[in-house]
């Protein structure tokens, strides 16, 4: 089988040497490409110096050069810098796995727009298990349709720029969706003071942040008597990494259209 081609953006992060690393011990791809940002002190030296193991593939800020080898472009960066990087894909036909989390409405409306030039999957979580049960959440969520009051809470890394996180927005909808309702007109994104009995109807959010947690989300189903939670722990990124692979070998036979994770696994 003939070697996928990807390039990784952000590729001297932390996520992004985890991509590098998935890449690098997978027989079906290759890595073909690395990009960063102008200032970061990598640029120019090897994508995969850090294993010790060089892949002759320098990290580069231009796109032209970055991307020149590539077929794919998986990218976990920031909103600013994945459109920038969704124009040029989209206008050279490169495939992308996008994981970014934090697009507005504009971002994503860009990202549908781009699908249709080129393959892409979008997803705020990569991870197998948590797909998994964001189908699990949509059962639920229909058993507990009456009586139960919902929250989400997660926690990830002090670094994380973002609240609440993709994932935990993404548990929101599929729980909201089941229910019938949209997450915009039920959300409610923070408590304080005065806030006068809970809207039965509502879904909390709670955003912890701090130390080196990965990403933790519990959603809790709360009755009278009785409590359900349903919770994903990640205590590694590599389960991002090793998604994102899965999702690019889905994209193998697709020149375009977008996708999610749920497509990647199946469970649409």
């Amino acid at each position: 089988m003939t070697q996928m081609k990807i390039a990784v953006a952000g590729a001297s992060g932390r996520m992004g040497r985890m991509l590098v690393e998935a890449i690098q011990n997978a027989d079906d791809a290759l890595l073909a490409g690395a990009l960063d940002v102008p200032s970061a002190p990598e640029l120019g030296t090897d994508a995969a110096a850090f294993l010790g193991k060089p892949a002759g593939v320098l990290i580069e800020a231009d796109l032209a050069k970055g991307l020149a080898q590539a077929a794919y472009l998986i990218d976990f960066t920031r909103p600013e810098g994945t459109l920038k990087h969704l124009d040029y894909c989209a206008a050279h036909g490169i495939k992308m796995i996008i994981g970014t989390t934090g697009f507005d409405e504009a971002g994503k409306a860009a990202i549908a727009a781009a699908a249709k030039k080129t393959a892409i999957v979008f997803a705020s979580n990569m991870s197998v298990g948590v797909n998994v049960t964001l189908k699990l959440l949509e059962m639920a969520a229909k058993s507990f349709s009456h009586g139960y009051d919902i929250e989400i809470i997660e926690a990830h890394h002090r670094h994380k720029v973002d609240a609440p996180s993709g994932t935990a927005l993404m548990m929101g909808e599929a729980v909201a969706g089941a229910l019938g309702r949209k997450l915009d007109d039920v959300a409610v994104y923070g408590r304080e003071g005065i806030t006068g009995e809970r809207d039965p109807s509502s879904i909390g959010f709670a955003a912890i942040r701090g130390g080196d947690i990965v990403g933790d989300h519990t959603v809790l189903f709360a009755g009278i008597g009785e409590r359900v939670e349903i919770t994903h722990k990640s205590s590694s990124r590599v389960t991002y990494a090793q998604g994102s692979l899965r999702a690019a070998r889905f994209l193998r036979d697709k020149s375009s259209g977008l996708f999610d994770m749920q497509d990647v696994l199946g469970l649409r």
